[in-house]
């Protein structure tokens, strides 16, 4: 059975994920964290529970997912994986930061591709992957059928769904996507979304306030 393990980091308050199993092989979903003590509580999870990391996804790559990613390749010796449709946004991360008032350094492109086509393996485990455009080109969600999850990034939250106001943002992608994608899995899916708290399907089908029926309510 998976282990799903969340910390919020940065000014963001980006969800970052740590998936394991019994087998202690575990992989890392929107590595975020962007300060030494950020870093420290990452490293000491992953320390105190014995795991291995095997494996950096992003389900897409506007910046505050992405903070963590060069410290991954140089303290565990990982390079992560994104859908090639959203490098854009990793060329342009500093000046896109710095509108937000956040000043970082260039942050490398990924160097490993994953799309709706590929299968995440680690453990005893492996997820599907979800193109789901909408809030921006190469959004991805992360799905476990046989722990009934699904990890989506900045497509679906509690209550709410991703802007569609940057850059590549497109509404009506984005209501495609939530609709033909996420909420034909089952109710009792559990939501883990890029920001804030989880939720499940049947309470974001049933009671989410942007979503009525195919349209903005």
């Amino acid at each position: 059975m998976l282990k799903i393990k969340s910390f919020a980091y940065n000014p963001f308050q980006t969800n970052t994920y740590i998936l394991s199993d019994e087998s202690g092989e575990a992989i890392v979903i929107d590595p975020s964290f962007a300060a030494p003590q950020e870093e420290a509580k990452f490293d000491a999870y992953v320390n105190n529970n014995n795991l291995k990391l095997v494996g950096v996804y992003n389900t897409h790559l506007h910046f505050d997912h992405c903070f963590g990613v060069g410290y991954l390749k140089k303290e565990y010796g990982l390079e992560y994986a994104a859908h090639p449709a959203g490098l854009q946004f990793i060329k342009g991360a500093a000046k896109q930061a710095s509108v937000y008032g956040v000043q970082i350094s260039e942050i490398e492109a990924p160097t490993l591709e994953i799309t709706e086509l590929d299968i995440i393996k680690f453990g005893n485990n492996e997820l599907r992957i979800l193109n789901t455009p909408g809030h921006a080109n190469g959004s991805l969600c992360f799905v476990s059928d046989s722990d009934h999850f699904v990890i989506t990034g900045d497509v679906l939250f509690r209550e709410s769904i991703g802007r569609t106001d940057l850059p590549t943002g497109d509404l009506d992608l984005l209501l495609d996507s939530i609709h033909n994608k996420l909420f034909v899995l089952d109710g009792d899916y559990k939501v883990y979304p890029g920001h804030g708290p989880s939720t499940t399907i049947a309470e974001e089908i049933s009671g989410n306030p942007f979503l009525i029926f195919g349209e903005i309510h």
